[in-house]
């Protein structure tokens, strides 16, 4: 050759040196190198045509077909099972939230001064709903407290905006399981991102403007003022039918205990229900039927009985442990549970999920509409959302569920997204008819609330959905999801930033008075927006700015990236944070493979 190498040198690795890697790796043909760095070049977002490579039904014995059917019969069970315990692990881990937050979830309703501000009202709904996670319960004591003449309508406003951003948080904790696929983490975080941007986004434009002229509560008013109300029957709640019969052996709540709290009629100190019932004979009085076993209490006491409290049948039901080691307790069992539960239905997706079956799955659920009606396809993922929202009764557990399928590249975030805007209007759904079997004095109250939540939501699907150009959250979703991709713990400081320490400052904030929070968040907030312009211009505009401000390289390096901050990371945690750059796996490839070099001219 004529440019030899002494020997103890090393060639310095240049660009034309990745390139022969990505040849060499190329006639690989099935070395399992060749398929990684083949998968790290593609659309790490895009649904990639899946090949059969197992044998088909034609090929098979009479013994081998027995074999897959029993196989793909057992695997079909797993992950029923897997399903089922999911939900059971995120109704304890709910329950547990609620043990840990309800007493203060509660007290947190009770100064009313701080729920006057709108600003502190969102907070107070994100801290609430993060606290019991449930956007159920976060409403209903929203409603109690409206129908108490507690809290004025257009204070419940701003509370319901932050009820539906907490509501969030659950898919976002899911999508922490797959972060031990990078891949799979990026797409699963995207997809619970791309939920609470929404979210952020609509609350960013309604809540000044709710402030300002008061649209949801008019509207809402009006809505109200054109229909003749009666009280109707609750939603069918077809998912607690199939959980209890796990979830209450393990434990049960009196959710009445929490709403008593917001409200100052609290008679229990201990949220775990203990009695579950009465049973007895009626001896003098009207005759009614209040001598039924039944765990409401009797709406006319002109009358003596002799009545029996039932106990309730769980784990907690006689124990001396407080709430808040009960909590705990079944915060750490659901975690476990949850997890685990995750983990087994990723790795059964995966081996179920396979080449025409994968196939024929993402063709069904992403499917469009044939031109020129493709359009239609995201509004009836919109519908298809809605619906199911409105079977399960919980927008928690079908956004949960959406997650890992988009972490194993079954469901697109462009089709994910309508499908959780749908979510969003299936559980205001679910609060309206349960708002309509609310009692006579509370139905007025109660429906009003509803109809906000209704149109909260409607209106964001007005502003980010229905104009393509809009729909902002699926690229900043990608943006986000390809970062925490290369910087695991910014997912961590993301959840901990926006749904726990950026709302309990706010609301540190507006304890000290509206004031104070003006001259604290004003800044910060004008100090927000002129960065994000400034983004924008040096992206689409930089001529318009000046030459020192057309980059950030001016700014300490930690102000402008965050590689330090990474390095500050990876010291303190002994895993690694980010995977190792493109160039360097294939630098890597190519001197631990001699042959690479040898087969090609330098």
């Amino acid at each position: 050759m004529p440019n030899s190498l002494t020997s103890g040198q090393v060639p310095p690795t240049t660009l034309d040196l990745v390139g022969l890697v990505n040849r060499s790796l190329g006639n690989a043909g099935t070395s399992g190198s060749a398929l990684v760095l083949e998968e790290r070049d593609t659309d790490p977002w895009a649904l990639p045509e899946l090949k059969d490579t197992g044998q088909s039904w034609k090929e098979l014995s009479l013994a081998g077909r027995v074999l897959r059917v029993v196989i793909g019969f057992l695997k079909a069970c797993g992950l029923l099972g897997s399903l089922y315990l999911f939900i059971c692990s995120l109704d304890i881990l709910s329950s547990a939230f609620q043990l840990l937050g309800s007493k203060v979830a509660g007290d947190i309703f009770k100064d009313n001064m701080v729920l006057s501000n709108p600003v502190a009202g969102l907070v107070i709904g994100v801290l609430v709903t993060v606290l019991v996670q449930s956007s159920s319960t976060s409403s209903s004591i929203v409603v109690s407290m409206v129908a108490s003449k507690l809290l004025t309508v257009q204070a419940s406003v701003p509370i319901i905006m932050g009820v539906n951003v907490g509501t969030s948080i659950t898919s976002t904790l899911v999508s922490m399981a797959q972060s031990g696929d990078r891949d799979e983490f990026r797409r699963a975080f995207g997809g619970s991102a791309v939920h609470s941007i929404f979210n952020w986004l609509t609350v960013l434009l309604l809540l000044p403007l709710e402030s300002a002229m008061a649209p949801l509560e008019r509207l809402s008013a009006l809505a109200l003022g054109t229909t003749s109300l009666q009280p109707g029957g609750r939603a069918p709640d077809i998912l607690k039918v199939l959980t209890q019969p796990l979830t209450h052996l393990v434990v049960q709540l009196d959710a009445n205990v929490i709403t008593g709290s917001a409200t100052g009629n609290a008679t229990n100190s201990s949220l775990v229900k203990r009695w579950c019932g009465t049973r007895g004979e009626m001896t003098t009085g009207n005759g009614s039927n209040c001598g039924v076993a039944t765990s409401d209490s009797c709406p006319e006491r002109n009358s003596s009985a002799a009545l029996e409290h039932l106990p309730c049948h769980h784990l907690f039901a006689g124990t001396a442990l407080t709430d808040l080691a009960v909590g705990f307790i079944l915060l750490a069992a659901s975690l476990l549970g949850l997890c685990s539960c995750l983990v087994l239905l990723v790795k059964l997706l995966n081996s179920v999920l396979r080449g025409r079956v994968a196939q024929a799955v993402r063709t069904v659920i992403n499917a469009d509409f044939p031109f020129p009606f493709g359009w239609l396809s995201g509004y009836l993922a919109i519908l298809v959302g809605a619906s199911l929202t409105f079977m399960l009764q919980s927008s928690s557990v079908f956004t949960a569920a959406i997650v890992p399928l988009m972490g194993v590249r079954v469901i697109s975030l462009e089709r994910a997204y309508p499908l959780f805007l749908g979510s969003n209007i299936g559980t205001t759904t679910t609060a309206l008819l349960a708002a309509l079997a609310s009692p006579a004095d509370m139905l007025l109250s109660a429906v009003q609330v509803a109809l906000i939540h209704f149109f909260f939501n409607l209106g964001g699907i007005l502003l980010w959905y229905v104009v393509p150009v809009l729909r902002l959250p699926i690229p900043l979703a990608k943006r986000f999801g390809d970062l925490t991709a290369q910087y695991r713990w910014v997912a961590i400081a993301y959840l901990l930033l926006s749904f726990l320490l950026l709302p309990l400052a706010t609301f540190g904030l507006s304890l000290a008075g509206g004031t104070v929070l003006a001259a604290v968040g004003g800044p910060l907030a004008g100090l927000v927006l002129f960065v994000v312009l400034i983004n924008v211009l040096q992206q689409h505009r930089p001529a318009w700015l000046p030459h020192h401000v057309r980059s950030w390289a001016w700014l300490p390096l930690w102000l402008r990236s965050l590689e330090p901050w990474d390095r500050l990371v990876s010291r303190c945690c002994p895993c690694r944070a980010r995977s190792p750059p493109r160039a360097t796996a294939k630098e890597a490839h190519c001197h631990e493979n001699p042959e690479v070099l040898a087969s090609q001219q330098l």
